[in-house]
């Protein structure tokens, strides 16, 4: 039996000719991330370890990226904490840049077949580019910095086949809303997801980071996304060492085949409080908001922001609702002024913060009262996710939130709104 990419990844990563699902493999580790959130326990297991010396301090980046800035004492002193030690141990500090899963790629961290794992759940996201990236427990990510290897049971995996050609106010964010509708946020529970076909022809890099980011809103281990010429594109512009695609085998089974026809999707949205519980927008046309937030590391990318733009370029953001606009990284701040999109996102009403986690974990940066609704980019809509308990959330593409944020109702987007 042929091996999914998945498989193929971690075989080589533990030095063997082939893998099978459910073994337990001791993998070699190329990559580790660790964000300002965690860090502050890594030390101490470090002690509790014995390691006084980590296995590849240099391949150990230490983001700045959910209290950035601090937004009070504590996480100030929690960042000091941080920044002293990461440096005692060798570690990379990487600071003032943005959020870690826009900015690992585009720094040129992440390669096709690499392994990476991250103390955030949403590190899943560079298998957008053909690595194998998870997120782990502070504890397990603590073992992989002390020895530069893990052990890890072999996931099974479910492929999705996107075939078609998406309409103008599709994104990558309906798809992945669309498969975890289907497959409820248990459906993938310690599998991977393989997203192939024809369709992703259709869908820019951007949108497969968006796709690759919310897989473990269904409860996958990684996700893994066939690599293109649109990869190749992407890699040739942000790494400087060669790479190599990783293809699964004909004949490589899967769990599940589950097939989305982008020529019939429509835009989706996930009403509270589960990734999971998803409609297509028509069928919630009309529900009142008064916040609408575009960013995050699912959609704060340079295209995400250009199309939110386009819809709000000459038009007011409606009376009642407050719109915040939280680019991914310094880098795409920088191509959104040198566009013009930031005087857009201001004339429109809209305000615009720094790069930030921001209020997409419920930290800062635009948090939603008691009784308030927020339309939103980000990847989750748990209860109290964006500040209050009594607060609403609901998850769409920033086409259907910037629509919706001229309305001050939820609205499916049509040229000439």
């Amino acid at each position: 039996m042929g091996m999914t990419m998945t498989q193929k990844i971690l075989a080589k990563a533990c030095g063997m000719e082939s893998v099978k699902v459910g073994e337990i493999q001791e993998i070699d580790v190329d990559l580790v991330m660790v964000t300002d959130v965690m860090f502050p326990l890594v030390p101490d297991i470090l002690e509790s370890m014995n390691c006084k010396k980590p296995h590849s301090p240099e391949d150990v980046l230490v983001v700045i990226d959910h209290y950035a800035p601090a937004p009070n004492i504590s996480s100030a002193n929690q960042n000091k904490y941080t920044r002293e030690h990461a440096k005692r141990y060798g570690f990379n500090v990487i600071e003032n840049q943005g959020v870690c899963h826009t900015i690992l790629p585009d720094m040129g961290y992440v390669s096709p077949g690499s392994v990476i794992l991250g103390s955030d759940s949403h590190t899943v996201t560079y298998g957008a580019l053909g690595a194998f990236s998870s997120g782990l427990g502070t504890t397990d990510i603590t073992a992989a910095i002390a020895t530069g290897h893990l052990w890890m049971k072999i996931p099974s995996a479910i492929k999705v086949v996107l075939t078609g050609k998406p309409g103008d106010n599709i994104q990558g964010k309906d798809v992945i809303l669309n498969v975890l509708g289907q497959i409820s946020a248990e459906g993938a529970r310690y599998k991977s997801i393989e997203v192939v076909g024809e369709g992703l022809k259709h869908l820019g890099i951007d949108d497969r980071f968006t796709i690759a980011n919310m897989a473990i809103e269904g409860g996958a281990k990684n996700c893994v996304i066939e690599q293109d010429e649109i990869t190749r594109e992407y890699l040739e512009g942000v790494l400087k060492k060669d790479f190599k695609f990783v293809t699964a085998d004909d004949d490589a089974e899967y769990d599940e085949i589950i097939e989305v026809n982008l020529s019939e999707l429509t835009p989706q949205v996930a009403k509270p409080s589960s990734p999971d519980n998803v409609v297509p927008v028509s069928e919630i046309v009309g529900t009142k908001i008064d916040q609408v937030y575009i960013g995050s590391c699912t959609n704060g990318r340079i295209s995400d922001l250009r199309k939110a733009a386009k819809i709000l370029e000459g038009k007011k953001v409606h009376e009642d609702v407050r719109v915040f606009i939280t680019p991914g990284s310094q880098e795409v701040y920088m191509k959104a002024v040198e566009e013009g999109l930031m005087k857009i996102f201001i004339d429109a009403g809209a305000f615009v913060n720094g790069p930030s986690c921001g209020a997409c974990f419920g930290g800062h940066f635009g948090i939603i009262g008691d009784g308030e609704v927020c339309l939103s980019t980000t990847n989750r809509n748990f209860v109290g996710r964006m500040g209050s308990k009594k607060g609403l959330v609901y998850l769409s593409s920033p086409i259907t939130a910037a629509a919706s944020a001229l309305t001050g109702v939820i609205t499916e987007y049509q040229e000439g709104l």
